[in-house]
């Protein structure tokens, strides 16, 4: 199976402020290669439309009310003269077209090509909205910054696609870990990070027994070497907030400090 079908083309992405569609809507992405592939116009704009319907995209939906308004007008037994002559002037389905195209390159630019996670770009601008909001709201914060161990040996190993195969993997058991309105991301190369909201039900031991036991489910897939992960944890304070560059930084020492401890107990595994 090619790498590319393993994984939804969308990220998952929480409401706070950057409009990509959620994984459990259809992305634009998927439905403008739905549409090119069917080859129809009329069907390829209706899955576009009912789409960016969708999407929780505030300035989208405004324009495809107005043309659901201008659609039910021309289904009328006797359509208004000035809606028919709207509905046929190319500049509104140019408009239309320009603006998912928008999204779509808003959409590439956030989002890992491997994984479909959010990339660097796409994390620290989320991430940074999250936390002005949680200092706003006083709630605390959990940031995870997750290193896949031994990739180096699978690439040499199995070669490079089954490390991108594992890091896909990866991907899949953070995502199963982890809540809709959490944040996740690859950083790049073996590196990912969560921003996720602590509670009651939430908390950074609830966290980390999850994701082992995605992980255990993953590995089970896979007998030829083990997938595991290196977590760091640091926390979020409302009441004595740092940077998200200092949260990353104390949850990357944290992360190596468990990669030390895990050398000196297993140093054969190294």
């Amino acid at each position: 199976m090619p790498i590319h079908e393993l994984r939804s083309p969308v990220p998952r992405v929480p409401d706070v402020g950057l409009r990509t569609p959620s994984p459990r809507r259809t992305s634009s992405r998927r439905v403008l290669a739905m549409g090119r592939r069917n080859g129809g116009a009329e069907t390829g704009l209706e899955e576009i439309l009912s789409s960016a319907l969708r999407s929780a995209d505030n300035d989208l939906g405004q324009i495809l009310q107005e043309v659901d308004e201008i659609s039910k007008t021309l289904k009328s037994d006797a359509p208004d003269p000035q809606s028919l002559r709207v509905a046929h002037h190319p500049a509104v389905w140019s408009a239309l077209k320009q603006t998912l195209l928008d999204r779509e390159l808003r959409y590439l630019a956030l989002t890992d090509d491997l994984t479909c996670l959010y990339n660097r770009r796409g994390f620290f601008a989320a991430a940074a909205q999250q936390l002005k909001l949680a200092a706003r709201n006083s709630q605390s914060l959990l940031l995870l910054y997750c290193d896949v161990d031994h990739l180096k040996l699978i690439n040499d190993s199995f070669g490079h696609q089954e490390g991108d195969l594992a890091l896909i993997r990866a991907a899949d058991a953070l995502e199963h870990a982890f809540r809709d309105s959490d944040i996740l991301a690859r950083l790049g190369g073996d590196e990912f990070v969560v921003l996720a909201t602590e509670s009651s039900t939430q908390t950074h031991e609830v966290l980390l027994r999850r994701l082992e036991k995605s992980l255990k489910k993953s590995r089970a897939s896979e007998s030829r070497y083990e997938l595991s992960l290196s977590v760091g944890v640091a926390r979020f304070d409302p009441n004595h907030a740092v940077s998200l560059g200092e949260l990353m930084a104390q949850a990357d020492a944290a992360m190596y400090e468990q990669k030390r401890a895990h050398r000196k107990a297993f140093p054969h595994s190294a």
